[in-house]
């Protein structure tokens, strides 16, 4: 057994950029720094503070809410030079011309303060499973559904208020309610299913290769057909007609990532670096496995 994340400071993300800043340009990039925040809650207040749309924002991923995280956000046409407060602040760094956009990152260091009583094994890789963050509650089992294009169910488990407002007038238009949902929650749904099948698949993988996250133009093999069964779903389900923006071809994943310059001291306080798109949380889990 071993436990984490017992206080914001016991896990620290820093977002490793890969772009390069500018002396001028149309958007102003800064470093946001917060704790006790999810980053479109962080996002909210940015705008608040600023006075600005939030379509104008853009960043390369989220980060943990139960944390200490620094990421770096742009936006459009802004001349503030940031802001300091008790658990979240915003510094100025440099300009783009472009957005920062989902992905626009090399990966994360982290620092993990881990309580155990347990031996830890050091891992220079781990299979790069998704984590839990990805999943929630409900997000692969309301993607599913959504999947399967039994959108009756998949509102019925949303936890939406603009969901639930919408059906009070139209009971019956369950695309609609759902297109309420802002798209990027949406995706996120088809996204996290797509992540669970991955899972399920890396679990009877063995080879270092690339596994397929599962949409319409993935190959068939033994493997993916047999899950694909057991989920009752086929390939061309991911071509969703009613809400085609969700529609999904799928792409591939490495079945196993680097930990990259670990560190482990007596009192199991690790650091390390991932690329994009791994999860600290599973280098963890593996190192107790």
């Amino acid at each position: 057994m071993y436990k984490i994340k017992q206080e914001a400071s016991d896990f620290i993300v820093d977002e490793i950029t890969n772009l390069k800043f500018l002396d001028k340009g149309k958007y102003s990039v800064f470093l946001l720094k917060k704790k006790d925040y999810t980053t479109s809650r962080a996002v909210s207040v940015v705008c608040k503070k600023l006075r600005i749309n939030r379509k104008f924002v853009g960043y390369a991923g989220n980060k943990d809410k139960k944390a200490i995280t620094s990421q770096y956000i742009s936006i459009k046409g802004s001349n503030s030079k940031g802001f300091d407060l008790s658990d979240i602040s915003l510094e100025f760094k440099g300009y783009l011309n472009e957005p920062i956009c989902l992905g626009d990152l090399y990966g994360n260091s982290f620092e993990i303060k881990v309580i155990t009583s347990e031996k830890i094994k050091k891992l220079d890789r781990i299979v790069n499973y998704f984590g839990e963050q990805r999943f929630s509650k409900n997000n692969a089992e309301v993607g599913k559904l959504i999947v399967k294009g039994d959108f009756k169910k998949a509102v019925e488990i949303v936890d939406e208020k603009v969901v639930q407002d919408y059906l009070a007038d139209k009971p019956n238009d369950f695309i609609g309610a759902l297109r309420k949902i802002p798209l990027k929650i949406l995706k996120l749904y088809v996204h996290a299913y797509q992540s669970l099948l991955w899972n399920k698949m890396a679990e009877k993988e063995k080879s270092n290769k690339k596994i397929p996250i599962i949409g319409f133009g993935t190959e068939p093999s033994k493997i993916i057909n047999e899950l694909l069964k057991e989920e009752k779903i086929g390939l061309r389900d991911f071509i969703i007609r009613s809400i085609p923006e969700l529609s999904s071809e799928g792409s591939e994943r490495d079945l196993f990532v680097d930990v990259e310059d670990l560190e482990v001291d007596k009192g199991y306080n690790l650091k390390f670096k991932l690329k994009k798109g791994s999860y600290a949380t599973e280098v963890v889990r593996q190192m107790f496995t």
